[in-house]
Parts: structure tokens; sequence; C-alpha cells
């Protein structure tokens, strides 16, 4: 008697299953959205700062009751800024996780290891941060929040020659980096088409510590200004050899250097670059970004969490109008994006680029003397 009581119950068990996945109320509560970041390796930081904001965004959607009555789950990977590592996180975010959207990667060779593995699978990728103008190229499912390296490159060369009266300018980048060397050649362009002459165009490659070689032919042209496209742990070592050599020139550069001020010491003083946002700005988005970042993790919020922050804002407030995660159908809502967000007002272009302003910022030492930023200005795209 008791063996059938136990057969019929774990029927009754085997039913109350098949019912409740029948009806649909076995479907999952969560939306899940995947994100790669580089939250170790060299641009650690970078990565940590962009993933954490992205927690802070979800966490606001889901404490107003999510996105389409489901609580947003953030799976995070980290590809240690390893491009190979970049495309075994995007397939186990697919396969095993099976999300639909990514956001990523952070650097923009992680990302374009990526894009079109991504497009093929039909998986919208979002990257906040990664800046080299081909990103976008690999279809209509590739998105960015950050403007390209081409108009950060051509703003500092503007920039240099009308505010800084520049004539001559040197470059020093890294060869076997896709940021680098597309901002490198944005520069150059841009300075030779309004009348200025670029005397030397020197390269490292990559994980190199030594630069003297390359500062001794830039010292012998003399230029007014060294652009130096890179990351701030680079070029933390690079300016103190600038100035090691004697060279008396003003350094400029691009979102890479944000942080530099907490790498480098007086010898970037003077030295001007691009940002997607400052977190002093009276902006009332900015002072209540940076507050609420402050009281969660101790710590102001670098450009790259600015951006990471929004992304996760815009593509959330996408899936809400789309109602679905549905790339095909998420796409078309990314494109009605035309609002103010931490980092500027915010469109796309045909090519899913947003159309944005940049800010920039002058390394100083503060009162206290410690280097900080100023603000110099903003410039919005022609």
């Amino acid at each position: 008697m008791k063996r059938k009581l136990l057969v019929v119950g774990a029927l009754v068990v085997v039913l109350a299953v098949i019912i409740v996945l029948l009806t649909g109320r076995g479907k999952s509560d969560t939306l899940k959205i995947g994100t790669i970041m580089s939250t170790s390796g060299p641009v650690s930081h970078f990565g940590t700062q962009c993933r954490d904001a992205m927690l802070l965004a979800i966490d606001e959607f889901n404490a107003r009751g999510g996105v389409l009555g489901k609580q947003v789950e953030l799976i995070a990977e980290d590809d240690e800024k390893n491009p190979e590592k970049t495309m075994n996180a995007l397939i186990k975010l697919i396969t095993k996780d099976k999300v639909k959207v990514v956001l990523g990667g952070l650097t923009s060779d992680c990302t374009l290891a990526i894009t079109k593995e991504a497009q093929q699978r039909g998986i919208l990728l979002f990257t906040p941060t990664s800046t080299n103008d081909s990103v976008t190229d690999a279809g209509d499912l590739i998105f960015r929040a950050c403007f390209k390296d081409s108009f950060q490159g051509q703003v500092m060369a503007q920039f240099a020659i009308e505010n800084l009266g520049a004539k001559k300018a040197a470059i020093l980048y890294d060869m076997n980096n896709d940021y680098s060397t597309g901002l490198m050649k944005s520069f150059e362009e841009t300075f030779t088409a309004f009348g200025g002459t670029v005397v030397a165009s020197e390269s490292y490659a990559g994980g190199d510590k030594d630069f003297n070689a390359q500062i001794t032919k830039i010292k012998a042209g003399d230029p007014d200004v060294l652009f130096l496209p890179d990351y701030y742990n680079t070029i933390s070592l690079i300016t103190k050899q600038v100035r090691n050599q004697g060279l008396d020139v003003i350094m400029l550069g691009p979102d890479g250097w944000d942080e530099l001020v907490g790498q480098a010491g007086e010898e970037a003083v003077g030295g001007y670059y691009c940002n997607h946002y400052s977190p002093d700005a009276d902006d009332p988005d900015v002072v209540e970004f940076v507050r609420k970042y402050r009281e969660r993790y101790g710590v102001t919020p670098n450009a790259l969490a600015a951006l990471g922050y929004d992304a996760t804002y815009i593509v959330l407030e996408a899936i809400e109008r789309a109602g679905t995660d549905d790339p095909q159908k998420l796409k078309a809502a990314l494109m009605e994006t035309d609002k103010k967000y931490v980092t500027g007002h915010i469109t796309f272009d045909a090519n899913r680029n947003p159309v944005k302003s940049t800010t920039i910022l002058k390394v100083v030492k503060g009162a206290d003397g410690k280097l900080t930023t100023e603000y110099v200005g903003m410039v919005n795209p022609e």
C-alpha cells in the first residue's frame, strides 16, 4: 500500500512539473545581459570601474521593478585584455548562458576580435568604450556608446593648432595596438590638413618599457606638441622619459589617459587629453552619477565607468521600448535613442556610432600638491 502511495505521489509531482512548463509558469523571471570586461590585466582599473557602473545601473532598474517585469542579471566575464579570451568569453555567454545582448568588450582590440562572431550568431553587441573606427563595421547588430578614434584624433590635432598655436608635432605610438594606430593616423591626417607638419612619427611594441631611442629622434625634430595615443599605464612611463631627456614639449593624448593623474608625477603636468566626461562638471546628471558611484564604491568614477553606466541605460531602455531583448527588434529601438545621459546627449548615426561631444582636460597640480585635471572646454561633432 505504501509503495502504491509513493508511486502515485511521484506521478503527481511529474504531472505538476509538466503543467508548469506547459502553462509557462516555469519561465525565467530574469533578463540576462552579458558583459566582457578586462577586470584583470594591464587596464584592470578601467574594466573594473566600467563593470561596477553597469551593476549600479542594473540595480537602479531592478529597484523600480526591473525590465519588462523581470529582474536584470549581469553575467560578467573577464578577458584580461586578451582578444583570444574575449572570444572564449563570448562563446560561453552565448552557448551556456543563452544571452542575446552583450556589453563589451572594453578595449578596441578585444572588441574587434568578436564583432564578426557576434553578428553572425545574431547577438547584439554594444561596446561602451571601444573607440576604434572599424568596431561597428561588422554589421547592424554592433553598437557603441563612445565617440570614435577619428573624432578624438581630429579634436586633439585641431586643439593643438587652433588653441596651442602648434606648427610642428611628433607622435609616439604602439604599432601593435589598433587603438593606438587608429588614433595616430587620425591625428596625423588632421594636423597636416590644417597646415601643420609632423616632424617625427615613432613606434614601439606593446609591453616595451624603454622609449629613450624613440624620444631621442623626436627631440631632434623640435616639436611643439607630442601626441601619445595609448593607455595611462604606458603614458606614465613615457612622460617620465620625455622629461628625463630634457624635452620641453606639450604632451597630448586621447581618452586612454584617464587615470593618468593617479599613475604619473609632475612630468605629466601641462598635458592635455580629450575624454568622455569630467567628474568635476556641474551638470546635474554628472553630479548625481558621481555621488551614487562614490557612495557605493568609495572612489570617483572614471570616464569608462560613466560610459558603462550610460551603455547599460541605453540598452535597457531600448529593451523596454522594443518589448523584448530580441536583437533584431532591439536594434531598431536603439536607433530611436535621443536623450541626455551622463556623457552627453546621444543619438546614433547610420553606422550605429553615437553623435556626441567630447571634453578637453588639462593635467594640473592641485592645491594639495597632487595631480588632478582641469576642465578646458567641450568640442561638439561637426
